[in-house]
């Protein structure tokens, strides 16, 4: 999936229950930091490396797509959570969904399929599902939609969006415009 996709799922796993904001940004996080593993596509595009022979290649879906990272990841949220036992969970959560997102809707051109090192660095055996689609298929904007419609809804019933974490004064206008055209 995309990292807008990661991230309005992270963002809607901190709603299912009444959390700080500051926690709400914890659980959004780690729906996206797992890709922080794929970072190495910079170093790849500044050395003139393809990434499919460069540090993309050898680490993305492998650093932060695995069991250790999703602990280490939740017990450092549980660390600066208000709620800590709430937000860790939810947090892992997060993660995984994320993992799973990948799981199913990463494939990329020529249906070259992504693996998951879930168990690294204990095991270096990978996870795939010979049934994944590739990243800009239809499911996954299918999914993206009905994700923006989930936002839509809680715009307007509790009056924040992702926006709250880039601008507070957009998410407010965003709200207001939603719920002027949806209703309040």
């Amino acid at each position: 999936m995309n990292p807008v996709s990661h991230g309005l799922v992270g963002w809607l796993t901190a709603e299912v229950t009444p959390l700080p904001r500051r926690d709400r940004g914890w659980i959004l996080l780690a729906g996206l930091l797992p890709d922080l593993d794929g970072a190495g596509i910079l170093v790849d595009f500044a050395t003139g490396t393809h990434p499919s022979a460069g540090l993309y290649a050898a680490y993305h879906h492998v650093v932060a797509h695995n069991l250790f990272f999703g602990v280490a990841l939740s017990l450092a949220v549980a660390c600066v959570a208000e709620r800590r036992a709430v937000t860790a969970a939810l947090a892992f959560v997060s993660f995984h969904l994320h993992l799973l997102g990948d799981l199913v809707g990463s494939a990329g051109p020529g249906r070259s399929l992504w693996t998951l090192s879930y168990l690294f660095p204990f095991s270096d055996r990978p996870f795939v599902w010979q049934g994944q689609w590739e990243l800009n298929a239809w499911p996954n904007l299918l999914i993206t939609a009905l994700l923006l419609v989930a936002v839509g809804f809680i715009a307007v019933r509790r009056g924040r969006t992702p926006l709250e974490w880039v601008s507070q004064r957009a998410d407010a206008a965003l709200v207001a415009a939603l719920r002027r055209r949806f209703g309040a």
